[in-house]
């Protein structure tokens, strides 16, 4: 789906800032961001990313911190037929 067409559905913008422990350094804490149109209450997308990063990476996770926002609101949309011009 396009982005215009996941915000309509009900999705919003989620960035998660993820710390993870480097795998030679385990003292050395190293963030990486992550974001991705998702589903509130229940993260599906953030939390497949989570299970992949923790099958698949070998930096262990420290902790991840996420904000979600709505960008559009299926209330706030209008379609406007016409256009006016002023010279």
């Amino acid at each position: 789906m396009r982005e215009t067409e996941l915000m309509l559905a009900g999705y919003g913008l989620t960035t998660a800032e993820i710390f993870y422990r480097m795998p030679d350094h385990r003292n050395v804490l190293n963030t990486f961001v992550w974001q991705e149109y998702d589903l509130a209450p229940d993260y599906p997308a953030l939390f497949r990313f989570i299970e992949f990063w923790q099958e698949k990476i070998e930096g262990p996770l420290h902790s991840v911190r996420f904000t979600h926002r709505k960008l559009i609101h299926p209330g706030e949309w209008r379609n406007v037929v016409g256009e006016f011009r002023l010279n």
